[in-house]
């Protein structure tokens, strides 16, 4: 497997799952009416989690252009 396969396969729906896992924990976490501490804290690693997607994308942009 090339690299390009492997960030479009594997990195990419890692990355944008791990940010949709931690968006969904965190309306859950609003729903049901709980810490607001624990929600600020998924709002981090949500925005942080989205920032290294983000990268990722742009890598595999980057590397699809070069192919």
């Amino acid at each position: 497997m090339d690299a390009v396969t492997i960030a479009k396969f594997v990195v990419l729906p890692v990355a944008l799952g791990s940010v949709a896992l931690v968006l969904v924990l965190g309306l859950a976490n609003m729903a049901r009416g709980g810490s607001p501490l624990r929600s600020q804290k998924l709002m981090q690693w949500r925005v942080l989690l989205q920032a290294v997607a983000l990268c990722f994308v742009l890598a595999t942009i980057i590397l699809m252009n070069r192919g």
